[in-house]
């Protein structure tokens, strides 16, 4: 099996087992959500409330996706996923144990629905970050590749197999399905042994982590654009997941397990995906894909709100489903490869705060008109919205170099001289590089600082900028603040990537003699 082969991080005996336990953890999940929609759609004719339950499961991520992803980058990413697949597994056993005794209403299914929404909050950007350390560098758009996989095959699995359960026991027994679900992906997360990771000698404290996290995402073009197309692409699409079940119910007159057929369909269309990605790959560039991902599910979602036949909306869920994979699948390995190690999962927590966040917002909107519009209004505004979105991918493509640079960490600056150690609190920091440049490079040198500037920022800089000496026509001096000496060892040690250096030897090429460097500390006064 090649190394490029969509299947080749299946060789790996680890990323087999988690991505097993990961797929049946996402059954699980389907069934539940299956089981909560059907549940309120017995006992409630509100579309809102209906709409509600994804909203109940991916709200969270809003609120905790940017600490969660703190914590997944500071703390042990293996031991803080196998306590929160615990957590969730007490969370759903609960759930099923009301469920059976009819003590879930409405208000405590959502609650739980909430709570376990939680769970998947904090567990989502420590399982992205994992993947890296699993596979090597291009085995990692395979993965992703697959990691949506998981998703969408559970979404052909989970929801049919659901649909005949409730129909013929109630949803008190997905629920518990859910539950064991989560207790197998704690053993597979315990058979893997993490090997020592990278990192400072002192870890970030966790509202630092947070600003520089913050700050690497304001500094990188690449992911910001990533994450402008996810949301140009989710909203409009929410619609179609968030309704399915209210126009299955109402206007198809199906059954639970009709019901269920409709998502299989969804996901036989992923699978489907999952095969034919690295051959779409081969002739179309990631715009194109992006653009015309968009052009089906505009097109599955319109059928959805316009036709009544039965048959007409299974056979055209199977493109959509593809559609849907293979947008998430682009924007998720060009996301992975654009970030470093020392970052990654707070990025990919921004990430599921704009995928999912937008579909808790777009469910809940989307759910909120139906009932004024009803239902084939609404479908056909979300399918002109998703046509707007692929005809913006002319203006606003993903950026030529995203997934191409350097990632990889390369600490190669060399240990400032100091008369004495600063303690690692001690801040601002202020270091001071001079270049002379030639007259003749200095336009090259100007575009070199714009790439270094970046580079800075998103480092650890919170001041950056360029000067020229007054005094000497040639010489450029450069200046940037760290907020603390621990920022500023980060920022040499753990933060630096090839790319970064890249493009600060760029600059440093076009000074002649070689640019000097100087720190400036807090002052330690000594009272006499």
């Amino acid at each position: 099996m090649p190394s490029t082969s969509p299947w080749a991080p299946m060789r790996d005996r680890i990323f087999r087992i988690l991505w097993l336990a990961q797929l049946g953890s996402n059954v699980g999940s389907w069934m539940q959500t299956v089981g909560a929609q059907w549940l309120l759609v017995e006992h409630s004719s509100s579309t809102a409330l209906v709409a509600a339950v994804q909203t109940a499961s991916l709200l969270p991520v809003m609120l905790f996706s940017l600490p969660a992803g703190v914590m997944a980058d500071v703390l042990d990413r293996r031991r803080l996923l196998i306590y929160l697949q615990l957590v969730m597994a007490v969370v759903a056993g609960a759930l099923a144990w009301l469920t059976a005794a009819g003590l879930t209403t409405p208000a405590v299914l959502l609650a739980l629905t909430f709570l376990l929404g939680c769970g998947q909050a904090f567990v989502g950007p420590a399982w992205q970050a994992i993947q890296p350390e699993l596979v090597p560098r291009e085995q990692i758009p395979a993965a992703a590749t697959l990691g949506s996989l998981t998703v969408n095959l559970a979404r052909a699995v989970g929801p049919a197999v659901a649909g005949f359960l409730v129909a013929a026991s109630g949803a008190a027994l997905v629920f518990a399905i859910n539950a064991v679900s989560f207790l197998f992906v704690v053993l597979a997360v315990a058979a893997w042994h993490r090997g020592p990771q990278p990192g400072g000698e002192h870890p970030e404290r966790a509202l630092a982590a947070l600003r520089a996290g913050n700050r690497y995402m304001r500094n990188a073009p690449s992911p910001r654009r990533i994450l402008l197309r996810a949301a140009l692409f989710v909203i409009p699409g929410s619609a179609l997941w968030a309704l399915l079940p209210v126009v299955a119910s109402s206007r198809l007159a199906l059954s639970a397990g009709g019901y269920g057929v409709l998502l299989a369909a969804l996901g036989i269309g992923a699978v489907i995906g999952a095969f034919t990605l690295s051959w779409l790959n081969s002739f179309l560039t990631s715009n194109r894909l992006l653009a015309a991902s968009a052009l089906v599910f505009a097109v599955g979602t319109l059928v959805l709100g316009e036709t009544t036949n039965k048959a007409a909306v299974v056979v055209v869920m199977v493109p959509t489903g593809v559609a849907w994979l293979v947008s998430l699948s682009t924007l998720n390995s060009a996301l992975q490869l654009s970030l470093p190690a020392w970052v990654r999962a707070r990025a990919l927590a921004v990430y599921l705060l704009v995928f999912m966040g937008g579909q808790a917002i777009g469910s809940l909107g989307w759910g909120a008109l139906a009932a004024p519009l009803g239902l084939t209004t609404v479908l056909v505004i979300a399918a002109a919205l998703l046509v707007l979105a692929a005809v913006s991918v002319r203006w606003l493509p993903l950026h030529a170099l995203t997934g191409k640079l350097d990632r990889t960490t390369n600490a190669n600056w060399p240990d400032p001289h100091l008369t004495y150690e600063p303690d690692l609190d001690s801040g601002p920091i202020l270091v001071v590089k001079r270049y002379q440049v030639a007259p003749s490079d200095q336009a090259a040198f100007r575009e070199a600082m714009d790439w270094v500037g970046l580079s800075r920022r998103r480092t650890g800089a919170t001041r950056w900028g360029v000067f020229r000496d007054g005094d000497q026509e040639d010489t450029f001096v450069e200046v940037f603040e760290v907020a603390s000496w621990q920022e500023h060892q980060d920022q040499r040690s753990i933060r630096l990537t090839g790319a970064d250096s890249e493009f600060e030897q760029r600059a440093n090429d076009l000074s002649s003699p070689a640019p000097t460097v100087e720190h400036l500390l807090p002052p330690q006064w000594h009272d006499e």
